[in-house]
């Protein structure tokens, strides 16, 4: 299940936005420290191609695919060394997939700026250093024990060393590891550590209803400019608290009226997962039966048997083949028979490299 921890500064919309986004009532009063304790949502992932196929296949239940995200408290200046509510967030964020950085870019005199004026730029910076500072404590302990065992010449330790030390120092300079650049095995070595700047992010502008459908202001403008400059490949998903909070209060019939009478396509909900799947490198498959119709989330590049094993273990351990059909090809033959019939389901292997929205049946033996 993919996971997403939702940070920023106290009083950015980090709750309004997890309240609509899982309707699960946080408590969002305007004061810092309101959410105290993680709060943990499961969402369905928005795919109108479940409907499509659930149409066709007429299964007894549909299952989308999910997304955690982790409300965590509202950080604050010098965090990383007690302030506020100290380093009480970092568990709860180390073990996620990506960070969501939610970013205050609207003026209202109503809810109070833990840091007076409003400063996206500001507060990514702030947010950013004190990640950096909490990751490098433990680069800092890590990189103690490896040294002392690169003096015995031990050969992991000695290939573990100029990575460490490459990260302790942008890390000291109160840069996160993801301006690093590092190759795929240094990668490795720092994901191992579970630091959190080495996590993929992407940032969550909250703006004014009235600029979301409208002309971009100073403030989003600004956040974009830092972004782009930094070298940081981070996509900005602008989205406003108020309309995500009125669009949870609406029965489900009523939200794409909703949408529509504000000019928007779609939700904020739907466009954080995609920009999600997007930064992730992620993709879906389907699996359609009677018994049930049911997305899949995985890595784009993985192979059929990896694909069977988000299943069960013993699908990837047994596979034998896949019987495969595009979505398209699935639609346009109303099911499998006639897919089978006009040969557009295919018997893959497996080297086959699956792509986004086949349609999957796995053979396999244990």
């Amino acid at each position: 299940m993919l996971s997403l921890a939702i940070v920023g500064l106290p009083n950015v919309g980090k709750s309004t936005l997890f309240n609509a986004l899982t309707a699960a009532k946080a408590d969002a009063a305007n004061y810092p420290f309101c959410t105290v304790e993680p709060n943990v949502g499961i969402v369905e992932v928005p795919d109108a191609r479940l409907a499509t196929l659930a149409e066709i296949v007429q299964p007894k239940r549909v299952v989308p695919a999910v997304v955690q995200f982790v409300d965590v408290a509202g950080l604050v200046k010098g965090a990383s060394s007690g302030e506020g509510l100290g380093n009480k967030f970092l568990a709860n964020i180390r073990e996620t997939d990506a960070i969501v950085h939610v970013v205050r870019c609207f003026e209202d005199p109503d809810v109070l700026h833990v840091m007076g004026a409003v400063d996206p730029v500001r507060d990514r910076d702030v947010i950013e250093l004190e990640l950096a500072l909490a990751d490098l404590a433990t680069v800092e302990k890590r990189l103690d024990r490896v040294r002392r065992a690169a003096k015995s010449a031990d050969k992991d330790a000695l290939a573990e060393l100029p990575v460490l030390e490459a990260a302790y120092s942008a890390l000291a300079d109160g840069r996160a590891l993801w301006h690093l650049g590092v190759d795929a095995a240094a990668h490795a070595v720092l994901q191992s550590l579970n630091l959190l700047t080495i996590k993929p992010v992407l940032y969550a502008a909250n703006v004014s209803d009235t600029e979301l459908t409208g002309a971009e202001g100073p403030y989003l403008r600004a956040l974009r400019s830092t972004v782009a400059a930094s070298g940081e490949h981070a996509e900005i998903v602008p989205f406003s608290a108020k309309i995500e909070a009125e669009l949870a209060d609406l029965p489900a019939e009523d939200r794409v009226e909703f949408l529509a009478s504000l000019g928007l396509e779609s939700a904020g909900l739907a466009r954080l997962i995609r920009a999600s799947y997007s930064l992730l490198g992620l993709e879906t498959y389907f699996t359609a039966g009677e018994p049930e119709v049911r997305a899949w989330t995985i890595h784009k590049g993985d192979t059929a048997p990896k694909a069977a094993g988000v299943i069960h273990t013993d699908f990837e351990r047994g596979f034998i083949r896949a019987e495969t059909v595009s979505f398209d090809e699935f639609v346009a033959n109303r099911g499998w028979k006639a897919a089978r019939e006009k040969g557009a389901v295919r018997s893959e292997g497996k080297e086959y490299v699956v792509q986004d929205g086949d349609v999957m049946l796995f053979r396999f033996n244990v």
